[in-house]
């Protein structure tokens, strides 16, 4: 399947402001593009791209002073299959890990582990470690946190969200990431292009999505405690350790969001020529 996916965003700054800008397609889907995701401006500037520490494309620029706007339009070919379930995958004790997952068993700006850790040990330690256990958080943090628009705040943490029982997908995977790494689990954050495919669309502005991937039985797997179901078509943007690691946009002075569209839909396939 083919699926069309993009994004234009429009900022007002009241001076030259520099930006980075984290919406490319993750590398690892780089060969299914079709059309590329370039980063376009309006008015356009100089723009370099870098690789950060986790691996993601980022863009940096500086965004000149009034209306400004970011926007690009792609299409990517998608296997259209739902996300795996793999429910002998393994938990590893922690002296078997690979170095580079040690780094997703710490706590970080919005995933704290030492307020968490006593809460996961109660509810989740006598769950069946691995697979298993994963689930059981993602089910838990489903049914703990209702989802609205208005509970999202950019300083909420994974401990406001578990006392306050609301927010938006970023706090729900970084609940569920922080119980995990709780847990002895390495647990990563994940953005994401996500549409409405395979199940019922939502009458409401599509959005970046936020998720979290798991390493269990040696490999990751993503998880989704927001919508708690495998899902077809999510295009993967970055990774890291929360949300602070992969903001969309990181602007370094003032700055007003003056519109947000993010689109992801699927391609109909064309009709066979009679």
């Amino acid at each position: 399947m083919q699926i069309k996916l993009g994004y234009d965003l429009v900022y007002q700054c009241p001076q030259p402001t520099p930006m980075i800008v984290t919406l490319h397609v993750h590398y690892t889907r780089v060969s299914d593009l079709i059309i590329p995701d370039h980063l376009r401006t309006e008015p356009a500037v100089p723009v370099t791209m870098y690789r950060d520490g986790f691996g993601n494309w980022c863009s940096r620029l500086v965004a000149p002073a009034g209306e400004f706007r970011l926007h690009a339009d792609a299409l990517i070919n998608d296997r259209g299959i739902a996300e795996p379930v793999v429910r002998g995958a393994q938990q590893h004790p922690v002296e078997q890990l690979p170095e580079e997952t040690l780094v997703y068993l710490l706590g970080s700006r919005y995933c704290e582990t030492d307020l968490l850790a006593d809460i996961a040990w109660e509810r989740f330690g006598q769950t069946t470690p691995g697979w298993d256990r994963v689930q059981a958080i993602c089910d838990f943090v489903h049914e703990h946190l209702t989802f609205g628009y208005e509970y999202a705040r950019p300083t909420k943490t994974a401990w406001e969200a578990y006392n306050e029982r609301q927010g938006v997908c970023r706090d729900y995977a970084h609940l569920a990431i922080a119980l995990c790494r709780c847990l002895n689990i390495p647990a990563r954050y994940c953005t994401s292009y996500l549409g409405d495919i395979g199940v019922p669309a939502v009458d409401a502005p599509m959005d970046f999505a936020g998720s979290m991937e798991v390493f269990l039985g040696g490999r990751w797997y993503t998880f989704d405690p927001r919508n708690n179901q495998p899902r077809i078509g999510r295009v993967l943007i970055a990774r890291g350790r929360d949300a602070a690691d992969v903001a969309i946009t990181t602007t370094y002075g003032k700055h007003e969001l003056k519109r947000f569209k993010v689109w992801t839909d699927e391609v109909a396939p064309k009709a066979a020529p009679r």
